[in-house]
């Protein structure tokens, strides 16, 4: 693998895998903090081309092998579906690029720990796109919680519910595709939950599924080793308040609408008095800054990240193995 470049732009050569929607919003972030896209793929030639023209990509490639192999590409962006990552990223391990892959990071426990290990075989980052988790509302977050401005947490709520399309064939509904409220939506909560209060010891779900037996909604109901509990709820049929409460005992946190991107919140004492109110200044979506944390990482020398280490990924996937297990959502690739 050639290494990154020290001239014009200090970090690294990005490629992106795939050009959906997500693919999109990233790459328009990372052309907003000036990061270097050297290169995009799709199984389409035209579809590479046209994505490259929209954002000034010097390479378009019409396959993800291409792609891999391109040698002024140091980290590739995963964007294709669930079922796709874990071969995509395998892919490019093995052609010496680092990966950001998409969250979910895949379909299940047994591809993360897939991908993890190949990873850590060939000393490369392999890191889940889990971004509302760089976010700078959410580093004050966990620094409020962390200098114990909450006191004892006793309890965490937060929703990921959208009315989205109900076509059968659509990703989001099509198990082939590893669809389903839990993997697109409900993994944002969960691992809210797991970032504030660590893993669950108990984990209880409920959920509804839609004609093509991919769940529209599911409900998880954790208990954490402190004795916490926290409850997420995510649905793909009906738009919720998608905000966020972390309760403590000698404060809380409210984080507004839409706590997983961007945005406001308070921490609030019990009687009512607000010690402190944030206003997320983010240009953009806010997903350049995982992919900051990425370069940063790899320029460390590190090939983990501290925000997200690859096992948590790993035990996240497990979790939602278990959850699958309990609401009776089965993918091919089980």
């Amino acid at each position: 693998m050639t290494g990154p470049r020290t001239h014009d732009h200090p970090g690294l050569r990005w490629g992106i895998l795939a050009t959906g929607g997500i693919a999109h919003a990233f790459t328009s972030d990372l052309r907003t903090a000036g990061l270097d896209v050297r290169a995009v793929a799709s199984r389409r030639a035209d579809a590479a081309q046209e994505f490259a023209r929209r954002f000034d990509i010097p390479r378009a490639h019409g396959s993800y092998a291409e792609l891999a192999a391109d040698p002024d590409v140091d980290i590739v962006y995963i964007a294709t579906p669930h079922p796709m990552h874990a071969a995509d990223a395998l892919l490019c391990l093995e052609h010496g690029k680092h990966v950001l892959v998409e969250k979910a990071f895949t379909v299940n426990a047994r591809e993360a720990r897939e991908v993890r290990d190949a990873a850590a075989a060939a000393g490369l980052l392999a890191m889940e796109a889990m971004w509302t988790r760089y976010l700078p509302h959410m580093v004050r977050v966990r620094e409020l919680v962390a200098d114990g401005a909450l006191g004892e947490v006793r309890a965490l709520f937060a929703d990921h519910t959208q009315r989205l399309s109900a076509d059968p064939a659509h990703r989001l509904n099509a198990i082939a595709l590893g669809g389903g409220a839990l993997l697109d939506l409900g993994i944002y909560p969960i691992s809210f939950a797991w970032d504030i209060l660590g893993a669950p010891t108990a984990v209880s779900a409920h959920a509804q599924l839609g004609p093509t037996g991919a769940d529209t909604e599911v409900g998880t109901l954790f208990t954490h080793a402190s004795g916490a509990v926290s409850t997420t709820l995510s649905s793909s049929r009906a738009a919720g308040p998608n905000t966020a409460h972390i309760v403590g005992t000698a404060a809380r946190i409210d984080i507004d609408r839409v706590w997983y991107s961007p945005t406001s919140f308070r921490l609030t004492a019990p009687d009512g008095t607000v010690i402190e109110d944030y206003v997320s200044r983010v240009e953009g979506r806010g997903m350049q800054f995982q992919a900051l944390a990425a370069e940063r990482i790899i320029a460390e020398g590190r090939r983990d990240s501290d925000i997200l280490p690859i096992d948590e990924s790993v035990a996240i996937m497990a979790a939602l193995d278990g959850i699958r297990a309990q609401i009776g959502v089965r993918y091919p690739a089980d």
